[in-house]
């Protein structure tokens, strides 16, 4: 589904300018920003390429997810994928040139774990049998909000969207510093991040609140802070993703193949202003979209295997010169097409540099292989991509400091610094949307109080903000999809309480999230009971527009605590809110009419 004509006109005429400014901006501070001289940088790249075996620089072009808590300990998962047990042995039996980090892979259970993993990682990869010693790039997407792979006691922040609510490229600036610089004392020197997707479609299932804004202009100029934040800051390569564009689609990559129909125009107006400020900005890489864009290219390829995307768009319009990465190869809307080892090759010939999380390597990799052998990709095309992928690895400083201190980690990661610059941060995030019968701020000693609806992290963060104010708190957690007992039970419990508040989480979405309407029924019998309600949407702030009569409605744009937190000092008065809404909320089931404006905000 696209946006209406309305949304895009808004973005076509209040866009332009402030991209433009933001692009030149990144231009200039990009001046000078690599930190070893080009001509040490290309001596090593040129010799190393120059000792590779072609199995070694097809190696390079993979990023691979691996099973385990540390690098020598044989898992079982392992073997299916990749032959071998242990995460040592698969980056050597491949010699490949990054692995991606997750919580459901066991890489990153705490800090001490990870900066372990990713040392023994890097011995295996530096000590095989080989002519030439090559780090590798460990990478992870923390892109905060939502999207976050490493926990506490990592320094969280609310992500993309609540940033542009904030408006503020040095708060954008400042989390992604920190972000990348605990990152890379764990270990992980790449960060996917950030999203460069321009949210122009308040029925996104997969970008939503991952995008910093519906705006392309205020997208470009966080987009370009972050970016600086990682890689000038933090000292992580960092990647901007989905190009090129996810913002506008009702469709979730990972399940199904979206189509976007923007003209070339709309195109050039709402989608390219971050990738092009994230370019100017000097990013280190690029990641693609698994979706059909046919303005862009009409053969029904996803852009992760258009030639006319990648390279034609991309290399030759654009003028990057970085490295390009797919996103995950085990994603539906690239598999729908071609087999997976054919997938592979389509990758490399449309210009892309890295595979990131094939599901079949044994076959993609003999398949890249074959590849080069009958000249079908030409082997200069090859080293031309494994030369990016080098020359990142040194410009980063991959190559002269492949391994971590452990002993420092408690220096950096999750200081109390750090945390005190993200509740700071988050405490500029929290949108008053509504404040009809002034409610808010709320005395809350003396007061009973129920905290009720979506998250048990999220309910019990509220309660114990509140409780510590002074309140009596009772909490009732009903979930993302509510039964009728469960919003019966909550609306029992708010008899005799002076205060409700409700959080609502993605209550919009009745196909997805909310599947039985519950989140909007118990907002809407908690009103029907007259006592005091305040909701606070913790995801996207799109839910106002299903229970219009609520009189108090916050926005925090996440439902990490370190958001949650913000908002409660907002309730109780601790912080005035600033923030203004990074998107327009249209009306329920009519996109094209503006319920509450870009730029709305109360304050008290």
């Amino acid at each position: 589904m696209s946006t209406s004509p309305l949304s895009r006109r808004t973005v076509l005429t209040g866009g332009l300018a402030a991209a433009a400014a933001g692009a030149a901006a990144g231009s200039a501070r990009a001046a000078g920003s690599n930190p070893l001289p080009p001509a040490a940088e290309n001596g090593w790249v040129t010799s190393t390429i120059a000792r590779m075996t072609l199995e070694e620089k097809v190696g390079q072009l993979f990023i691979q997810n691996v099973y385990g808590k540390d690098a020598t300990t044989p898992d079982s998962r392992n073997l299916p994928l990749y032959g071998v047990a242990s995460p040592a042995e698969v980056v050597q039996k491949y010699h490949l040139g990054g692995v991606i980090y997750f919580a459901w892979t066991d890489s990153v259970q705490n800090p001490d774990q990870i900066v372990g993993l990713s040392n023994g990682l890097q011995k295996a990869a530096l000590t095989q049998s080989s002519k030439v010693r090559i780090p590798l790039q460990i990478a992870t997407d923390q892109e905060q909000g939502v999207v976050t792979r490493i926990g506490p006691p990592a320094t969280q922040f609310p992500g993309s969207m609540a940033l542009g609510a904030g408006r503020s490229a040095a708060d954008a600036r400042t989390a992604a510093a920190i972000t990348g610089t605990e990152l890379l004392a764990m270990g992980v020197n790449t960060n996917f991040a950030p999203d460069c997707d321009v949210n122009v479609n308040p029925l996104n299932p997969v970008i939503g609140t991952r995008s910093f804004s519906s705006r392309p202009g205020l997208a470009a100029e966080l987009a370009a802070a972050q970016v600086a934040g990682y890689q000038r800051d933090g000292k992580v390569a960092s990647s901007a993703k989905h190009f090129p564009g996810h913002g506008d689609t009702a469709t979730d990559s990972h399940v199904a193949f979206p189509v976007i129909t923007h003209t070339r125009e709309q195109w050039e107006a709402i989608d390219a202003p971050p990738f092009k400020a994230a370019i100017n900005e000097q990013i280190d890489m690029i990641m693609t979209a698994h979706l059909s864009f046919p303005a862009l290219d009409d053969s029904g390829n996803p852009a992760t295997l258009s030639k006319p995307i990648m390279t034609d768009l991309l290399r030759h319009e654009l003028g990057y010169t970085g490295v390009i990465v797919t996103d995950s190869l085990a994603m539906q809307g690239v598999r729908d097409l071609y087999g997976d080892a054919e997938v592979a090759v389509r990758a490399l010939l449309a210009g892309v540099d890295q595979l990131l999380m094939t599901p079949a390597m044994d076959d993609a990799f003999a398949a890249v292989l074959a590849a080069v052998r009958s000249g079908r990709l030409p082997q200069e095309d090859v080293d031309a991509k494994v030369r990016r992928v080098l020359s990142l690895k040194y410009r980063r400083g991959i190559v002269a400091r492949p391994y971590a201190d452990p002993s420092a980690v408690p220096s950096v990661v999750g200081t109390p610094s750090h945390l005190a610059a993200a509740d700071s941060v988050s405490d500029r995030t929290t949108t008053l949307v509504k404040n009809d019968a002034k409610a808010l701020p709320i005395a809350p000693k003396g007061k009973k109080v129920l905290v009720t609806g979506y998250g048990v992290t999220t309910t019990a963060t509220l309660a114990a903000a509140m409780t510590a104010k002074g309140a009596t708190v009772q909490t009732v957690q009903t979930g993302t999809s509510p039964t009728d007992a469960q919003v019966s039970a909550a609306v029992a419990a708010a008899a005799g309480k002076d205060v409700v508040v409700v959080t609502t989480m993605k209550a919009w979405d009745t196909n997805v999230t909310d599947t039985r309407g519950g989140q909007q029924k118990l907002v809407k019998q908690l009103l029907a009971t007259g006592t005091t309600v305040v909701v606070v949407a913790v995801r996207d702030p799109y839910d106002i527009a299903y229970f219009t009569a609520a009189p108090t409605y916050l926005a925090t744009y996440s439902y990490s605590p370190v958001a949650i937190e913000a908002a409660a000092r907002v309730i109780v008065g601790d912080v005035a809110p600033t923030a203004s809404l990074p998107v327009d909320i249209p009306v329920a089931g009519d996109p094209g009419t503006v319920l509450y404006p870009f730029g709305h905000g109360l304050t008290y």
